[in-house]
């Protein structure tokens, strides 16, 4: 039992190795906003999203492109002696999550006030390698 639970980690270590992630926390964006541009390069090839981001209008896509090249980045620290050209690498998971909102008043007609909520968001990227065929 202690050998097969030892190939068990052995697997989910390499694995993890050929997976990437990087966080975005605390967002000044909606998470409405963010999912748009988020729902355009989930599951696409890295170069390919890349351009889709660099040339986005949504002022979102540029901190989806930053955190997309921090996600690059880390693949690169794990994987030092792999080529990106050959990981072929793509966003396996993109996540965006609600973060905490700023609550303010703002003046209403007849005395009243209105809530204006600014939100925020988190965003989770996942890198994917497609062909793994090195590591067997």
């Amino acid at each position: 039992m202690g050998s097969r639970k030892k190939q068990m980690a052995d697997a989910l270590k390499e694995s993890k190795k050929q997976m990437a992630f990087a966080k975005l926390n605390n967002c000044p964006t909606s998470p409405r906003k963010m999912r748009l541009v988020a729902d355009l390069v989930r599951g696409k090839q890295v170069d390919q999203a890349l351009n889709i981001l660099r040339f986005s209008q949504k002022e979102a896509s540029n901190r989806l492109e930053k955190l997309l090249l921090s996600a690059i980045a880390n693949w690169q620290a794990k994987n030092e002696d792999a080529d990106i050209e050959d990981a072929e690498l793509f966003i396996k998971e993109i996540k965006v999550d609600s973060a905490s909102m700023l609550k303010r008043i703002r003046p209403a007609p007849q005395g009243r006030a209105h809530r204006i909520r600014k939100r925020s968001n988190h965003v989770t990227l996942v890198l994917g390698q497609k062909n793994n065929t090195e590591s067997n």
